[in-house]
């Protein structure tokens, strides 16, 4: 019987703007490249400060390459902002697909 790896999760911390979100797409550039990336990852954003619209698009960019390369993502502790710029814009499906 084989068991699903345990996947990882990554902590994220400060604000999610267009100032912040150049250098967090180079850092995903970088953990994306890794020969040992996970099967699957959960991205936390308990950390999170403050966010603008382009966490959205950030959100929605990391859902692309988690299903390009056909791997499992999801986020918890998402800001209760960054769930209603979303809902805004109608893509809260798309960014938890698992809502209750």
């Amino acid at each position: 019987m084989s068991t699903l790896p345990a996947g990882e999760v990554l902590y994220l911390k400060g604000d999610l703007s267009f100032e912040s979100i150049p250098a967090v797409l180079a850092e995903t550039a970088t953990y994306v490249a890794r020969p040992d990336l996970p099967e699957r990852l959960t991205i936390d954003f308990s950390g999170i400060a403050g966010v603008d619209s382009a966490a959205v698009a950030l959100l929605l960019e990391w859902r692309r390459l988690a299903q390009r390369l056909g791997k499992s993502l999801s986020f918890s502790n998402l800001p209760a902002n960054l769930l209603a710029l979303a809902e805004l814009y109608g893509v809260a499906d798309i960014i938890q697909p698992h809502r209750a």
